[in-house]
């Protein structure tokens, strides 16, 4: 396996206080990463401002606003669940694989495979305990615990209590795991590499918070608090089902989803404060954000908007989108002596960055093919400019299209939304739209302008980049790797360009 390759190497590391040279680094720092399920990024009071769209109340991660540093330019690998999760824990962008739209259903091998570095399995190798909480949603296999063959997928019946999981997060470089695989088996709760209960999806939210923060306070507690530890706490909310506890229903005065809005800041609330109560915040990192948008069609978009609720505040589109309200999410890092309280960088980041930056911050060396799609952003952390600009990042919706960020620049490949908002991409070319898209996202943040047909040099060159992304099997400086798949279609049913100008 990758870590037993990765183990002779490791050896030589220097060690991260010796490496980092930083002040107020004592230690390794604890690390919990809290990635909500389909919250978009007006659905936090504290960012939803200037102009004020927001109704909903979100006071414990306005606090975390507050104690620390916002990212306002923040995207994720995809507008959909699967391959954002691929991208975070992976640092390389999911349409490498051969997952080119859409999500996993589980039930299959995992899509990360045996050869690819996981950020878990990178800092484990730093000494770190590692768990995940909540969804895994990246395939695994359900498996007969007496002969340990696959049990066949069918949703009519949960799989028994006691079956085994194979290819799971477990075997990715995670010590612990408790949580579901994706929505539509989230009755199936599963622990470590067993199927453990069955219970109704309402409980789901309340077991994650119980969950994470026995895992904190067994770590403060126990003999192991001198390791240090990652948590990943993959929240199920506010993706459908949309189910509130009682205690939370109504709360909002709009409607189920903001209810759930409001319990999964309740809950973030309960695993900072164990945070805070069990003495480990001065050597906590803790990252709050979002795996895409908001989803339109669970959360009635078009009522909370009646409401004068909007939940991708000023961006255009929501989950699935290629539009930034698809994949332009909350992202606050709390890090007590090295983030700013209340301070905010408009540094542009992915998801795929955090893999490198944690690396950088542990003081682990990634290998030539590790995280290839992935920059570290350490020193926007302590407030420093980066060295030098981030390289394009590139966007991906649920039904595979591409668009490409270079500065502040952002090219479309489709004539629509690329998802689920109006105009989707056939009804766009029903109106006649241009087949791309090209925004200034500096003047324009909410995509209403297309310039493609002015800066035709800027969409050749920037489809170039695209190509070369592509191509060379990473977006960071290295030697040329393949891709999982050959032939990675960046155009997706409109006319390449090169062949016809632009209408």
């Amino acid at each position: 396996m990758y870590k037993a390759i990765m183990g002779a190497a490791c050896l030589l590391a220097i060690p991260a206080l010796a490496r980092c040279g930083d002040k107020n680094i004592h230690q390794k720092p604890n690390i919990v990463f809290m990635m909500c399920d389909d919250l978009g990024y007006g659905e936090i009071s504290a960012l939803n401002v200037n102009p004020h769209k927001g109704k909903i109340q979100t006071p414990h991660v306005d606090r975390l606003v507050s104690e620390g540093m916002t990212f306002s330019d923040a995207h994720t690998g995809s507008a959909v669940c699967t391959p954002t999760r691929y991208g975070l824990l992976t640092g390389r962008y999911a349409w490498r694989t051969k997952l080119q739209r859409g999500v996993v259903q589980g039930h299959a091998p995992c899509l990360i495979s045996e050869q690819t570095l996981t950020i878990a399995e990178m800092i484990r190798e730093e000494g770190y305990n590692t768990g995940i909480v909540g969804k895994w949603h990246l395939n695994f296999i359900y498996a007969d615990p007496s002969t340990g063959e696959k049990l066949e997928e069918n949703y009519k019946f949960a799989p028994p209590v006691n079956t085994l999981i194979k290819d799971g997060p477990t075997d990715h470089g995670f010590d612990y795991y408790y949580g579901y695989h994706h929505s539509r088996d989230m009755q199936t709760v599963c622990e470590n590499n067993r199927v453990i209960a069955h219970k109704p999806p309402i409980t789901m939210l309340p077991g994650i918070e119980a969950k994470s923060v026995a895992f904190i306070k067994r770590h403060a507690e126990a003999a192991a608090s001198e390791k240090p530890f990652f948590l990943y706490v993959a929240l199920s909310s506010p993706h459908a089902p949309v189910v509130p506890t009682e205690d939370w229903q109504g709360r909002s005065g709009l409607n189920g989803h903001a209810d759930f809005v409001m319990q999964t800041d309740h809950t973030v609330g309960q695993i900072v404060r164990a945070i805070d109560d069990a003495g480990l915040a001065d050597n906590t990192l803790i990252v709050f954000t979002s795996d895409n948008g908001t989803s339109g069609p669970t959360s009635n978009k078009e009522e909370l908007e009646e409401m004068g609720h909007y939940p991708s505040w000023i961006l255009r589109g929501s989950k699935a989108d290629i539009w930034d309200g698809g994949h332009r999410v909350p992202f606050i890092v709390r890090w007590p002596g090295i983030t700013e309280a209340g301070s905010q960088s408009p540094v542009l980041i992915c998801h795929t960055d955090f893999m490198p930056t944690v690396a950088d911050i542990v003081g682990f060396s990634l290998p030539d093919d590790a995280a290839v799609d992935g920059f570290s952003y350490k020193e926007a952390l302590f407030g420093r400019n980066l060295k030098k600009e981030r390289p394009a990042v590139v966007h991906h919706s649920a039904s595979g299209k591409f668009a490409i960020r270079n500065g502040k620049w952002k090219l479309v490949l489709c004539p629509g939304s690329g998802g689920w908002t109006d105009p989707k991409d056939e009804k766009a070319k029903e109106l006649g739209l241009p087949d791309i898209q090209l925004y200034d996202m500096k003047t324009d943040i909410e995509e209403q302008h297309n310039l493609q047909a002015k800066h035709t040099e800027m969409v050749r060159k920037l489809v170039a980049i695209l190509k070369e992304i592509v191509a060379d099997g990473r977006s960071t400086p290295g030697r040329k790797l393949k891709n999982d798949i050959e032939n990675i279609d960046i155009w997706k049913g409109i006319t390449p360009i090169g062949n016809e100008i632009f209408r």
